[in-house]
């Protein structure tokens, strides 16, 4: 069977399955799927066989292009001067787009009628972008548009006609194919400007073709309407033209330029939002900023939650909003701890709960309720939830403070993989939210066990960074981290806790911060009197 009966054997004896967008031409639907795999592009007639082969089915090219006139485009405002340079016609209602290759011979056009259907005659695998046939290699500057109406509006209004202006042929879906088919082109100009339509899929080609050129070669062009188009016909050339020469450069996310940090130079440094509740700890930390993040570790059982839950308490009787993770425990046993706090007691314990009058217990949860928020996370705490729950947090409810107890948790047994690089993890995503969102993480990590000691942690041995649990991640990405000590083996101070500072960004002051001592009737870590100078 011959090619050129192909596409037809497939339509007449094999099932049409579904309409596809087509590879060769980008348009969202013309492409027919059937039920032998084989499909068939009804505007540019490109063809796979069963097995795959791409074929472009050949064309009788003066038989089928269409003639046409030259018309003045009253709705969009365009000359027929304009249209003739660009040997775009109208024929009835059918617009025609020509299209040349390389050696600046007409081989497609792009048709388009009334009701907004589009069809390819002729083989689109030759074509250059629209207009490019009408410009010398190289210059200045040239502009890309998505559109063949939207590239002779910017030559007409901006140029005159007297500079070079294309269109990419077939939509943003193919734009950076037809840009990438045509790059040496495009590289011959000073500056490529890419003008794409206001939305989100004009935006998202226009930074996917900028980033095939050489850099800072590409700019892009921010428009008020939705198009060049509809700004000329609103009556806007003028602003037009001031987008087109104030389009920005393109570059990547994440790069500062040096002249551009002058503002950065000259912003306030980062304040304490909120100081500690120990003194020890304001002494060498200058308070709780946020944008930060601070990492409390410890043995097991050392008591470093219940410093962070002190945290919490303190923040909230401050006017501080604060999400609550606890993910080693339910959210009841939680705002008992927080509303324990506020009551001085251990309503946790049932014994103690049941001696609380409702009355006392309502006041003293009037008192948080309002700035603290939790996460019921039994059933799923997937390193990803938990990420959105977080940004739910801090976007939606206003938390400036996170509390995530604890991190070693968080990845434990949800995913495949070492703890290590699941640490790694979810740690690089954290320091990216608090980035971005900047609010304060407050974060709980669990200590290894020393190798090379007789003493364990519950024994009072030192912290130190190098064993963090885990990951090394932890302490390159944290900003304070501090060691909880305690000696759970000493008969005269077993309540007794030394905070130590083991990392400081801010400052770089380490060392013993301070001391706290557990009171079991009160549930409550007071810091000792100690000499803060």
């Amino acid at each position: 069977m011959s090619e050129n009966n192909l596409s037809y054997s497939s339509r007449k004896n094999n099932k049409f399955i579904r309409h596809e967008p087509c590879p060769s031409c980008g348009s969202k639907d013309n492409l027919a799927r059937y039920s032998d795999n084989s499909a068939y592009c009804f505007g540019c007639h490109y063809t796979t066989k069963n097995n795959g082969t791409s074929i472009v089915q050949p064309t009788k090219r003066n038989m089928e292009f269409k003639e046409g006139e030259y018309k003045h485009l009253k709705k969009r405002k365009l000359s027929s001067e304009t249209l003739r340079k660009f040997n775009y016609k109208i024929n009835k209602d059918v617009h025609i787009a020509n299209y040349y290759n390389s050696n600046r011979e007409l081989v497609a056009q792009h048709t388009r009628n009334s009701n907004k259907d589009f069809k390819w005659i002729g083989n689109i695998n030759d074509i250059e972008l629209f207009g490019q046939h009408l410009w010398r290699d190289g210059g200045k500057q040239v502009v890309v548009t998505e559109g063949e109406i939207d590239c002779m509006t910017v030559s007409q209004y901006v140029f005159n006609n007297k500079w070079p202006v294309v269109s990419i042929p077939s939509g943003v879906q193919s734009a950076a194919k037809f840009v990438a088919k045509n790059i040496e082109w495009l590289e011959l100009h000073e500056s490529v400007i890419f003008c794409f339509d206001n939305d989100t899929p004009g935006k998202e080609a226009a930074i996917k073709c900028a980033s095939l050129l050489t850099p800072s070669k590409a700019k892009i062009v921010s428009l008020p309407l939705k198009d060049p188009s509809d700004m000329v016909v609103a009556g806007k050339a003028n602003d037009l033209i001031d987008c087109i020469y104030g389009a920005k450069v393109y570059r990547p996310d994440g790069i500062i330029q040096g002249e551009e940090t002058w503002e950065l130079l000259n912003q306030e440094d980062l304040e304490s939002t909120c100081n500690y509740p120990y003194e020890g700890l304001n002494n060498k930390l200058n308070g709780l900023r946020l944008g930060e993040i601070v990492t409390f570790t410890a043995g097991t059982g050392i008591g470093k939650s219940q410093v962070c839950r002190e945290i919490a308490y303190h923040l909230t009787r401050n006017e501080q909003k604060v999400a609550y993770i606890a993910l080693e425990e339910n959210v009841k046993r939680s705002i008992r701890g927080i509303v324990g706090l506020e009551l001085n007691k251990p309503i946790h314990l049932p014994e103690v709960f049941s001696t609380v009058e409702k009355e006392e217990l309502k006041t003293a949860w009037e008192k948080v309720c309002n700035n603290i928020n939790f996460y019921n996370h039994f059933g799923s705490h997937e390193s990803k939830n938990l990420l959105s729950k977080i940004k739910y947090f801090v976007t939606a409810l206003d938390c400036k403070w996170v509390v995530l107890d604890h991190v070693n948790i968080a990845v434990s047994g949800i995913d495949e993989g070492d703890e290590r690089r699941l640490i790694d993890n979810i740690m690089t995503r954290l320091r990216s939210l608090v980035e971005e969102l900047q609010f304060g993480l407050i974060l709980v990590c669990h200590l290894r066990r020393p190798v090379n000691s007789n003493k364990g942690h519950e024994e009072g041995l030192s912290t130190s960074m190098s064993q963090l649990r885990g990951s090394a991640g932890i302490g390159q990405l944290t900003d304070i981290c501090i060691g909880c000590e305690r000696n759970q083996q000493d008969n005269e101070n077993p309540n007794t806790m030394t905070l130590r500072i083991l990392k400081n960004r801010f400052n770089g002051t380490t060392g013993v911060a301070t001391y706290l001592n557990y009171n079991p009737e009160t549930n409550r870590l007071t810091e000792n009197n100690y000499d803060f100078d």
